[in-house]
C-alpha cells in the first residue's frame, strides 16, 4: 500500500507560528512511563502559576511578535487533593474557571489562546471554544501500552472522544501520534486512520503532529532509545497519504530533522518561541527563524495564526477573537507581514 522509498513533492513553503508556552500545572493524574513534565505536589518543581507569574510572560510574547498564547496543563489535576488547595487559594473552585479567566487574559493582550489541557468533556470544550482560536489533544495512539498503564486519561476511547466533541462544536484542533513509545508500525498506522475518519467526519482537524519519543532522566522509560530518523521519516510519509490533503503534517523542529521530514510529506513546524522554552522537552531549544531558514533550504518559511487560514475564512471563530485576528491575519489567513 505505501511506498516510502520516494520523496513526497517539496511544499511551496513551511509555516510556523510565534507561540509563548505557559505551562500552567505539571500536576497531572497520569504517570506516564516517558513524561519528564508530570510533578507530584511534594516536588520542588510542582507548581501552579499565577496570574501575576502568567501576565509578564504574555506581555513579553505580546512585545515579541508572537500570536499566540500556549497553554499547557497536567491532565485532571483536580483529582489531587494538593491542587485543589492551590486552586482555591488563587480564588478559583475549578481549573476551567481560572483557564477562562487566563484565556480572557491573553486576549486583553493581544494573543490568541489555544489550550492543551488534557482530555475535556464536551461541556468544557464548549465553555472554552469562545475564548480559544484553537485547542490541542495527543490522540499519541490508539493501542494500549505498557508506558500507559498508570494513566486513566490515556485510554484511546477518552482521547478520540474528546477529539470527536471539539469537532461536533467546530473548534479547530491539533492532535497527533507519538512515535516510538512502544506501539508497533501497524498502530501507528491504525491511528493516524483513526484521526483520518474523525475529519471526515467533522471537518476540524487542522493539523496532525508526528512527534518521536525523547528518553527522560528518572522516568521509567529513560533507558529506552529514540525512534530512528528512518522510522519517522516512513511515519511521516504514511501521515501524509493516510490523511486528507486540507490536514497539514507537522513536525517539532527541535526534536528531529525537519528537512528530512518535510521531504517526506511534512509542511508545518508547528509552535516555535522565541520567549520561552520548549517545556515538554525543555532539553531541546528551540531553533530561531534564521537557523530554521538555514536547516530548510530553497523553501521559504510563512507564518500562520494558531488558527489555520482555512479556519479563519470558514468563519470559526468567536467575535472576542474577530478583532485580533483582523489584525494579525491578511487577505489569505496567514500573518500579516
Amino acid at each position: 500500500m505505501f511506498n516510502h522509498s520516494l520523496t513526497m513533492p517539496i511544499p511551496e513553503f513551511v509555516t510556523y507560528c510565534r507561540n509563548v508556552f505557559t505551562p500552567v500545572t505539571n500536576i497531572c493524574r497520569n504517570r506516564c512511563g516517558y513524561c519528564g513534565f508530570r510533578r507530584d505536589p511534594e516536588d520542588p518543581q510542582a507548581q501552579l502559576m499565577s496570574m501575576d507569574e502568567i501576565v509578564p510572560i504574555l506581555k513579553k510574547g505580546y512585545e515579541s511578535g508572537c500570536t499566540e498564547a500556549l497553554f499547557t496543563f497536567g491532565e485532571s489535576a483536580e483529582e489531587v487533593p494538593e491542587y485543589r488547595y492551590w486552586l482555591y487559594e488563587k480564588g478559583y473552585s475549578s481549573t476551567l474557571e481560572y483557564l477562562m479567566e487566563l484565556c480572557k487574559t491573553a486576549i486583553d493582550n493581544g494573543l490568541l489562546p489555544h489550550t492543551n489541557a488534557g482530555v475535556l468533556d464536551k461541556k468544557q470544550l464548549k465553555m472554552l471554544k469562545p475564548l480559544n482560536a484553537s485547542m490541542g489533544l495527543m490522540l499519541e495512539t490508539i493501542s494500549k501500552l505498557d508506558a500507559h498503564e498508570n494513566s486513566p486519561g490515556k485510554i484511546p476511547e477518552k482521547r478520540i472522544e474528546t477529539i470527536k466533541s471539539a469537532g461536533q462544536l467546530k473548534i479547530p484542533f491539533t492532535t497527533g501520534i507519538l512515535v516510538g513509545i512502544g506501539e508497533t508500525e501497524n498502530d501507528r498506522i491504525e491511528s493516524l486512520n483513526e484521526i483520518r475518519k474523525l475529519h471526515e467526519k467533522y471537518g476540524h482537524i487542522q493539523e496532525v503532529i508526528i512527534q518521536n519519543f525523547t528518553p527522560k532522566p528518572g522516568t521509567p522509560m529513560s533507558n529506552y532509545t529514540s525512534p530512528s530518523l528512518s522510522t519517522m521519516s516512513e511515519t511521516v510519509s504514511y501521515a501524509r497519504e493516510i490523511l486528507p490533503d486540507d490536514v497539514t503534517v507537522q513536525v517539532p523542529p527541535n526534536l528531529t530533522d525537519p528537512y528530512l521530514l518535510i521531504k517526506k510529506g511534512a509542511s508545518d513546524l508547528g509552535g516555535i518561541s522565541p520567549t520561552t522554552i520548549d517545556w515538554i522537552n525543555p532539553e531541546s531549544e528551540w531553533p530561531n527563524i534564521v537557523e530554521l531558514e538555514n536547516i530548510i533550504p530553497n523553501i521559504p518559511l510563512k507564518e500562520r495564526l494558531p488558527i489555520h487560514p482555512i479556519y479563519i475564512q470558514k468563519g470559526w471563530y468567536s467575535d472576542q477573537l474577530s478583532k485580533i485576528i483582523d489584525n494579525l491575519a491578511d487577505e489569505n489567513g496567514y500573518r500579516k507581514t
